[in-house]
């Protein structure tokens, strides 16, 4: 696929002459119709999909999820009040909470929002709290590792997340203990899944354990679908995997007695490709060994290439017909943030701009102020226009909340 110079027919670098670098692009169409295809997909089944807001919890981006007929799922009290703000019912929020503190679960409670189970303690918790009283879920962790990094991994036996199937006599001890009233249960083994298969081995885990749990009104398969980060990556076929899993769904259904629904908790899946990270070239260093360009950003804004290894396509939007040079793109931060290593681009010149590709899924929502730097503006296109989503922060955000004492 060629290399986008313009987002709905709104170029690139007019956005950076507008809004400056470096500076978060994302296209709202991409998002909505990211949407439709996993409704296409599980069209054959009760479907639910509940958005993975940790992915990218812009505001805006939130209010486009729910205009394509999504829920939320919440990771935070945080999460979950965004949610709200932009409009989402608390019964379209799940609340997934991962060892917070149970002031935490109780706001949530309040706010009307389904808890999704995640330890034994928890369990013990909820139930002397609240009974049966209120509808929950549980996360199961499946013993399945799948994922394109062990950090995202979040299935496999030794992880932190959900509670271990083999645990299964105690989590029905608690359920009867309390007359639990539970309603969902739910997997997800991890990020980059690319077959049926995996779903399907999950899938197989949920079956069994829900026959369980006489109440179900849903079964949720978590997230994971991978998309195409290199040139020649394979991305998940969703199509597939809507089939495969639709059809095993649906005999279990039988199985079970009465029609249940089938919940997805997308987030890369729905917004990586369909954001940006626009930067400029600020040196080009040549070294006997590499020649490195530098730009006007780094780690503290795309944290993905270090932290996980993750590869990220980039190209130069000022030379596009140049001859090919190779390079080790790298940030402004005093460690070493490299975004690109010997990578392939037409020539790179000072002020040039680089476009970062697949930056839509933890991109900004993973940014900090690391080196006292400033996080980006997020500009979304909608509808052929440019709206800027967040303005660009300021030496005074810096030190907005901080308290200044005399010593």
């Amino acid at each position: 696929m060629p290399n986008p110079t313009h987002i709905q027919g709104v170029a690139f670098s007019s956005l950076a002459e507008e809004f400056g670098t470096p500076l978060y692009i994302y296209d709202g169409a991409k998002i909505v119709s990211q949407v439709k295809t996993l409704q296409e997909a599980f069209a054959a089944v009760p479907l639910k999909i509940k958005y993975a807001t940790k992915a990218l919890s812009n505001i805006n981006v939130l209010k486009l999820i729910r205009k394509a007929g999504a829920g939320i799922d919440a990771v935070s009290i945080e999460e979950a009040r965004l949610g709200m703000l932009v409009g989402f019912e608390a019964s379209e929020i799940m609340y997934t909470p991962s060892g917070v503190d149970f002031s935490e679960i109780q706001e949530a409670v309040d706010l009307g929002i389904m808890i999704n189970l995640d330890s034994l303690p928890l369990m013990e918790r909820f139930g002397q709290t609240y009974g049966g009283t209120l509808e929950a879920c549980i996360r199961i962790n499946p013993h399945i590792m799948a994922g394109g990094n062990l950090k995202i991994s979040v299935g496999h036996k030794e992880s932190k997340f959900g509670i271990s199937i083999e645990q299964l006599p105690e989590i029905l001890q608690l359920v009867e203990k309390y007359r639990l009233n539970i309603v969902g249960l739910h997997i997800h083994t991890g990020s980059d899944i690319l077959d049926a298969e995996v779903f399907l081995r999950g899938g197989n885990v949920l079956f069994e354990a829900a026959m369980q749990f006489p109440n179900l009104k849903f079964l949720d398969f978590g997230g994971g679908f991978k998309v195409a980060y290199k040139p020649q990556d394979v991305a998940t076929d969703v199509m597939e995997v809507g089939k495969a899993v639709g059809a095993a769904f649906q005999e279990f259904c039988k199985k079970y007695g009465r029609q249940l629904e089938l919940w997805l908790e997308p987030g890369k899946f729905l917004v990586s490709e369909a954001g940006f990270l626009l930067v400029k070239s600020t040196v080009v260093k040549p070294t006997p060994s590499v020649t490195f360009v530098g730009v006007d950003s780094g780690l503290n804004h795309l944290i993905r290439p270090m932290m996980y290894d993750a590869y990220h396509s980039v190209y130069n939007l000022s030379n596009p017909e140049g001859k090919k040079e190779k390079y080790n793109v790298v940030g402004y931060i005093c460690e070493t943030d490299t975004i690109a290593s010997h990578r392939e681009l037409n020539e790179v010149k000072e002020g040039d701009l680089l476009v970062i590709k697949n930056a839509g899924a933890y991109g900004y929502s993973m940014s900090s102020n690391y080196n006292s730097r400033l996080r980006p503006a997020e500009v979304l296109i909608w509808e052929g226009k440019a709206r800027l989503i967040r303005r660009r922060e300021e030496f005074e955000d810096l030190i907005r909340h901080q308290e200044i004492h005399e010593f």
